[in-house]
Formats: C-alpha cells, sequence, structure tokens
C-alpha cells in the first residue's frame, strides 16, 4: 500500500495492469471507468460500431481509455485480465484466446466482489429462472423494515459495482443474479442465497440445460449460513446437495403446503418458519398472511417466502417480515391488475416471457382467456398447454412463433376457441384485446402472459405491457 498501489482488500493490484473490457453497455462502460480509477491500462472491445457504441467509446477515450470498435473477437497484445459484459458467449474466439493464454475472465460481478473493501456488507444473494427481480426487491423491502441500510442491486438495474464502490454505506446487499453473471463469477461467496426454479432458459447461450444449472448453483459456492431451495423444484435442492459451503450452512426449502422443519411455508393462510425457530421439530414462527403478498398469486407467495428465508438467514425479526412484505408494490407488467370491464379482469403479465412464467400466471386464475405469442427462443409449449387446459375459456394468438402455441393447443385443448391475429402493426394488441373481449364471459380474467419475449413486435416486454393496459383502458370508454 506505500507504494501507492491500488490495491483491493484481496491483495489484488490493478496498478498498470493491461486489462480489456469485452463489452460496452450498462456494464462494460462502467466496470472500465473502474479499473481505468484504479491505474489499469485498460482497452474496451466491441462488436458493435453504431452510434450509441461511438457515443459511449466518446465518453471513455476522454478519460484516456482504449476502444476498439467493431471487432471484439481479438484479444489485444500483453492482456493479463479480460472483464467482460455478462451477456458475452463463453465460446467468443475473444475468451478462447484468453483462455489458451492462461488470462482470466471476469464478470462485473467478480471485479465488485474482488474490489470490496474489508468491511464490506455481506451479500444475500438470488437467482432462478422466474421471479427474481420481484423476490429481491421483496428481501430489499423487508431488511428495510427491520432498519437495515440496504439496496437491490445487480440484475435489478443498479449495478453491483456503483453498489460496492458508491459513497453510501449499506448493513448488508440484497443481489439479483442471473445466470450470465454467475458464469463470470468464480470467486463469489454469499452471506446466504437462494435459487427460486430451474426451467429450460438460456440454453442458446450455455450450451445445456446441465450448464445452464451449473451456472445456477455457482450462487450457492461458500454461503455461510443458509442455502434456500425450492421444495417443489427438486433441480433448486439437488443444486445445494452439490455446493460446497462453508461448515455449518443450513440447506432452507421453502414450499406452499405445510413445512417441515427446516422449512418455511403457508398453514391457513400464514407464512410460518420453521427453521429460524428455536426447537423447529416443534415450533413455528408466524410471519405473515398470505393476503399481505402483493399480488398474492401461488408464484408471487413463493417468492415472498424465499425472500423471507432470506431475511430470517440474517436475524431479521418476524414482524419485519411482516412489514416488508406489506410495504412492497411489484414492478409493472408483473402479473398487475389493470381494469374490471363487464365483469371481466383484466391482468398484466408481459414479464411472462418464457413457458414456466406462463405457466405460473396461469396457475393462478381458474377461468382464463388467454394472450399469448411472441418470440419462443426455441422454446416448446405442449407441456404448458397440457397443464393449463382446463382453466382456457379461449386463447388470442399474437406475435410470429404464435403457431407453435396453436398447434400446442390443438394437441392439448382442442375444445378451447382459438383466435389467431396474422397482423404485427401497432394496433394488433388492442385487437387481441377485443377478440378476447368478445370471447370472455363475466368472471373471467383475460390475462397477457405471453410465454414469448416482446421483441417481433414491441421494444421489450414493457412496452408490451403498455399497449395492453392502453387497449385495455380504451374497452373502458
Amino acid at each position: 500500500m506505500g507504494s501507492g498501489q491500488v490495491t483491493d482488500w484481496q491483495g489484488l493490484s490493478l496498478e498498470g495492469k493491461h486489462v480489456t473490457v469485452a463489452g460496452l453497455g450498462v456494464s462494460g462502460v462502467p466496470a472500465a471507468k473502474v479499473l481505468h480509477a484504479r491505474g489499469a491500462l485498460v482497452t474496451v472491445v466491441n462488436d458493435g460500431d453504431d452510434a450509441r457504441a461511438r457515443e459511449q467509446a466518446a465518453e471513455l477515450e476522454a478519460l484516456g481509455i482504449t476502444v476498439r470498435l467493431g471487432d471484439g473477437a481479438t484479444l489485444p497484445a500483453g492482456t493479463e485480465l479480460v472483464v467482460t459484459a455478462p451477456g458475452w458467449k463463453p465460446d467468443k474466439p475473444l475468451f478462447e484466446a484468453a483462455r489458451a493464454a492462461g488470462v482470466d475472465i471476469w464478470g462485473d460481478v467478480e471485479l465488485a466482489w474482488r474490489l470490496r473493501g474489508p468491511e464490506a456488507a455481506p451479500w444475500l444473494a438470488v437467482t432462478g429462472t422466474n421471479g427474481k427481480t420481484t423476490t429481491v426487491q421483496m428481501l430489499a423491502s423487508i431488511l428495510t423494515a427491520a432498519g437495515l441500510r440496504t439496496a437491490a442491486v445487480g440484475n435489478v438495474g443498479v449495478s453491483v459495482l456503483d453498489a460496492v464502490l458508491g459513497e453510501q454505506e449499506y448493513d448488508v446487499l440484497a443481489v439479483e443474479l442471473s445466470s450470465y453473471q454467475l458464469h463470470w463469477a468464480p470467486s463469489l461467496r454469499p452471506h446466504s442465497a437462494a435459487v427460486l426454479n430451474l426451467a429450460p432458459d438460456h440454453l442458446d447461450w450455455h450450451g445445456s440445460m446441465e450448464a445452464y444449472a451449473k451456472d445456477k448453483g455457482r450462487i450457492y459456492e461458500g454461503n455461510r449460513v443458509a442455502c434456500v431451495y425450492n421444495v417443489a423444484d427438486k433441480a433448486t435442492e439437488d443444486l445445494v446437495r452439490e455446493a460446497d459451503v462453508e461448515e455449518g450452512c443450513r440447506a432452507i426449502g421453502f414450499t406452499l403446503g405445510t413445512p417441515g422443519p427446516s422449512q418455511l411455508g403457508v398453514v391457513d393462510g400464514i407464512l410460518v418458519d420453521r427453521a429460524f425457530v428455536e426447537n423447529r421439530q416443534k415450533n413455528a414462527q408466524e410471519l405473515a398472511e398470505v393476503s399481505d403478498v402483493n399480488p398474492p398469486a401461488p408464484h408471487n407467495i413463493a417468492n415472498a417466502l424465499a425472500a423471507a428465508a432470506l431475511a430470517r438467514a440474517f436475524g431479521v425479526p418476524a414482524a419485519a417480515v411482516r412489514d416488508g412484505l406489506r410495504n412492497f408494490t411489484p414492478d409493472a407488467h408483473r402479473i398487475a391488475h389493470v381494469a374490471d370491464v363487464d365483469g371481466v379482469a383484466y391482468v398484466d403479465d408481459s414479464k411472462a416471457t418464457n413457458t414456466h412464467a406462463a405457466e405460473a400466471s396461469l396457475a393462478a386464475y381458474e377461468s382464463i382467456v388467454w394472450i399469448a405469442g411472441g418470440l419462443a427462443k426455441g422454446a416448446t409449449f405442449d407441456e404448458l398447454v397440457a397443464k393449463s387446459a382446463k382453466r382456457l375459456r379461449g386463447a388470442v394468438l399474437i406475435g410470429k412463433d404464435r403457431a407453435l402455441i396453436r398447434e400446442a393447443l390443438a394437441r392439448h385443448a382442442p375444445e378451447v376457441p382459438v383466435v389467431d391475429l396474422d397482423r404485427t402493426d401497432t394496433g394488433a394488441m388492442l385487437a387481441a384485446v377485443q377478440e378476447a373481449r368478445r370471447l370472455a364471459s363475466a368472471g373471467d380474467t383475460v390475462l397477457l402472459a405471453p410465454a414469448c419475449a416482446s421483441m417481433d413486435m414491441f421494444a421489450n416486454y414493457n412496452k408490451r405491457g403498455d399497449a395492453f393496459a392502453e387497449a385495455v383502458r380504451e374497452l373502458g370508454v
């Protein structure tokens, strides 16, 4: 330290180190700035060379950072460390060259972990195919209700680098981590962590379901207090069994049923804890009522139980769990009630961008007119339709890959009336809502749960949900 070198608490010297940052965007730019500020000689490489990339490049070059646009394949000479944006696939030539040269590859989460101070706030980490953002936000709300200085960070909008290196001091961080981020974070060791669920997703990136699950399971490595898993999803428990944790770390399950010892669950409409109580063989602690969870859909109750388990692992009292859940308001487009029109409820779950999320959404209602479709991303729909068929009163299909859903409906729910909308213009969502209204009767729910990505018709799932809400409002005019 006396030499003037900037060193993190794990002994990593960045002064004079040749570091290549792979990718610009929301993670690459701050990573490059952080590394440069700590004396590293930074070169940023980026596949794209569009107006946005040139703007970001100019910002970095003004600081003295080298930027190479339009070539993300070649490893710059002399590179001693690569820090990558999480979305870059592991099989890119740049990474193959780095591995061949014995150069470490980190993501921004790994960099943040390495640069934490010795008194840094511990991390309570969450991953899973679906429900991550909601669970992390619930957890932050519970921690805040307990009087702790905290924030929801990671893949939830606030970068982990900003949280770790900013001036704000925290007692604990609620951290959302994607499978991409976990892949590039080999030394991450959270206080406690949860895997909410596992279903096929991003397999084009990971290469296989096994590789995807392995990356998710990294979140349990080195946990000190609790590895939280989903009792209804055996794959998450298997990841706990395989994890190398610290002595004394416990496996804590959450279930929508009656919990056993070392589990959290639901009894007579009450969320209860049989994990963090004395004599858990006989005793249970009431945490909150199901009605305190907003919305009280089954998958969201599961999210609440996972958040509660992590909070309880950190020593949060039961009353803070209740207060935190009551204070929590979910983000838009997550099973959000838009309006009731002529006795029919209209619900926006545009965030249900894969079949696993759509299945959870469909399970929350008894009688549904389903609006679905978009970009399937290689998904199949037979299992989803078969499980949900008895709830469907009709379906309105939109988007590029709607035929895949139509064919699954024909196989597994042939009695369900289907409207196939062959249009992608800006009025398509209004037409879909109008068709759904025609199919629905009083007491039904018209549910936008597309089970597909949105980019064939909309900029993102938010824009798709906004279009649905606007169309519903026009019905009531």
